[in-house]
């Protein structure tokens, strides 16, 4: 049997202010989430992430600082797991890795009107308020992800530093 949970990068973006960027979906009314999409065959955690991101968003002056290597798994709701059977799909849930992103520019950036549109809007939230917005049955993995992300802000300060002195060298 195949396994039934996707493999998904899942793009935790962070700026300079300690917030990161939530965006709206375009099919569920007021959801809103991190961008995330599938991990195709041969690609790295942080090269799915990279790529989901410019897809989704257009970001691409963005330094990855680290990608999980254990996902955080959850599984759809059944009405779900119906729509997507329907349209072929025969995954029940996804094994999301997380990926922490920093990005320093500006908001003129972030393009969500993108070849395949999958959000209509965006914000920079905390993280506290991200894990509450989550959808329910995504909640526990969103709480995998604050979880890394506060041992990451622990670091925050030498993540930021080191990145300004790579686009000084530059």
């Amino acid at each position: 049997m195949p396994n039934q949970y996707r493999k998904n990068a899942g793009i935790v973006v962070f700026n300079c202010k300690h917030q990161v960027l939530l965006c709206k979906r375009n099919d569920v009314a007021e959801s809103w989430q991190f961008p995330q999409g599938g991990i195709e065959q041969g690609e790295t955690i942080g090269e799915a992430a990279l790529r989901e991101l410019k897809e989704e968003t257009s970001l691409v002056n963005v330094k990855l600082i680290k990608s999980l290597d254990t996902p955080a798994r959850y599984t759809f709701p059944p009405k779900i797991i119906r729509k997507m059977q329907a349209h072929g799909y025969k995954n029940i849930g996804q094994d999301i890795y997380w990926s922490f992103v920093y990005f320093d520019g500006n908001d003129t950036q972030i393009n969500l009107q993108t070849a395949k549109p999958e959000f209509s809007d965006f914000r920079w939230d905390t993280m506290e308020n991200a894990c509450r917005l989550a959808v329910d049955f995504k909640k526990e993995a969103y709480q995998v992800a604050q979880k890394a992300f506060f041992q990451i802000a622990a670091n925050w300060e030498k993540a930021v530093i080191d990145h300004k002195k790579q686009n000084n060298s530059d």
